[in-house]
């Protein structure tokens, strides 16, 4: 009995021989990864000299009109949120390397004596399930571990789409300000004007009230606007995270001044198929969930009848100090009288069966999601090109015609300040537009890579 514990702890040792942890924790294949899909760096500062340089490389994006790019960058490296989930990284290899580890022997120890008669019994025992069932537990946990590794890749494609959708937002917002100042600006002409004709007895209060009254809904469009840009800039520093902002409660970063201007065309609907079977981060990590279930639900069926087996070298001496030591072993084992483990066996095979049925249904939404996420793409630049080609110019058209024919007095200045500000609001519309299409080109490359929802 004794050769063979010794076989099987020996065995085990050399299993635990591979189980230590690794210098770089994991990170680098959530770091190569995140740069095949983003073209991004990321980084893990772990001492005051890489988080320096980490510093050192936010602040030279910051000391420039940021880009998409800048922002999702500076996000990926900056954000303590996501910071986070790279220090449970630490947690799992951590419980990786402890189950390739051996469980400590127990020693028992049992001294009595009377009338110079002594009992005494040593006995040091090993868990010999634990040893039997290491290297699958440890398989297991190897398992665990690459599931972490893709959760927390999928953790930094949403931190990037989030902050790349805010970014659209927030310039879109800018520019409608900027606009809406110009229509507010116009309004404001047009209802002086009105009072001044009315207090002059050329036009009546009702023509005069409308005037008013526009004013007043272009300033409220206005107000909301900047309150949007004021919402996604703060959105926008929480996501990069930046905790101050500048004198004045202005933001320690300066946004670009304009959206991106639309492709020439766009993509092509993608190979649905290909993109849930290769690229998908949220059905690969339910896969290796689902090899992890089956796993364990073998590790189940094969410790149902024997939860506890302890096993070990004793010694026993009875009588007087001069008897010799009784040497033996001793072993400790749960009888299976009224749980025989075919509940612990049942409740894995029904985890296992929710988990494929689960799986299946991902794979279901995925498709739809990538189908879904490209009509919309697509929908919204056929908009916006339409904005752009045919109402922004069209607009301008009319407003050079109508200023030709306001200088031949042909029409009041009224109706030319009401046509400007129908130029304004298609300007605006056309904004909106060229944002809606890049939030859906944002959403589109996050269905191919993994479900963006949090």
């Amino acid at each position: 009995m004794n050769a063979r514990l010794l076989l099987m702890i020996l065995a085990a040792l050399e299993i635990c021989g591979c189980a230590g942890f690794s210098k770089d924790g994991g990170f680098n294949d959530v770091a190569q990864a995140t740069q095949t899909h983003l073209a991004k760096d990321l980084k893990w500062p772990r001492t005051d000299a890489e988080q320096a340089k980490v510093s050192a490389q936010v602040a030279e994006l910051l000391a420039h009109p940021l880009s998409q790019d800048d922002a999702v960058q500076i996000a990926l490296l900056n954000n303590r949120g996501l910071r986070a989930s790279f220090d449970e990284l630490g947690i799992s290899e951590a419980d990786l390397v402890q189950s390739g580890r051996l469980r400590n022997p127990s020693f028992d120890l049992r001294h009595a004596s009377a009338a110079g008669q002594y009992d005494i019994e040593e006995t040091l025992s090993f868990n010999v399930l634990s040893l039997l069932t290491m290297p699958y537990a440890h398989q297991i946990e190897k398992r665990r571990f690459a599931q972490l590794q893709n959760a927390v890749v999928l953790s930094v494609m949403r931190l990037a789409t989030e902050t790349r959708a805010t970014f659209i937002a927030a310039v879109a917002a800018r520019q409608s300000v900027d606009h809406m100042r110009e229509v507010v600006a116009a309004a404001e002409t047009s209802a002086e004007l009105a009072r001044s004709m009315v207090a002059a007895g050329n036009w009546n209060s009702v023509d005069e009230a409308r005037e008013r009254i526009f004013h007043v809904d272009a300033y409220r469009v206005m107000a909301q606007a900047g309150l949007n840009e004021k919402a996604a800039s703060e959105k926008l520093t929480r996501l990069m995270g930046l905790p101050d902002t500048e004198s004045g409660g202005r933001p320690a970063f300066e946004l670009a001044d304009r959206l991106p201007e639309l492709p020439p065309s766009i993509e092509s609907l993608p190979d649905v198929e290909a993109a849930i079977l290769q690229n998908r981060i949220d059905l690969r990590l339910q896969r290796l969930r689902l090899d992890e279930l089956r796993r364990s639900l073998k590790l189940t069926q094969a410790t149902r009848f024997v939860n506890v087996l302890d096993a070990g070298p004793t010694r026993v001496r009875q009588g007087t100090r001069d008897e010799p030591y009784e040497t033996g072993y001793v072993v400790t084992l749960e009888v299976p009288i009224f749980d025989g483990g075919s509940i612990r066996v049942k409740k894995s095979a029904a985890i296992y069966a929710q988990s494929v049925d689960r799986f299946a249904q991902a794979a279901i939404d995925a498709r739809s999601q990538i189908r879904q996420a490209y009509a919309t793409y697509r929908a919204s630049f056929d908009i916006a090109k339409q904005q752009r080609d045919e109402v922004v110019p069209l607009r301008k058209t009319i407003a050079e015609q109508n200023l030709l024919r306001y200088n031949a007095s042909l029409i009041g200045i009224f109706e030319l300040l009401a046509d400007a500000r129908e130029q304004f609001l298609s300007s605006d519309a056309y904004i909106h537009s060229v944002r809606d299409f890049w939030i859906a080109k944002s959403e589109l490359d996050a269905a191919l890579i993994g479900d963006s929802a949090p």
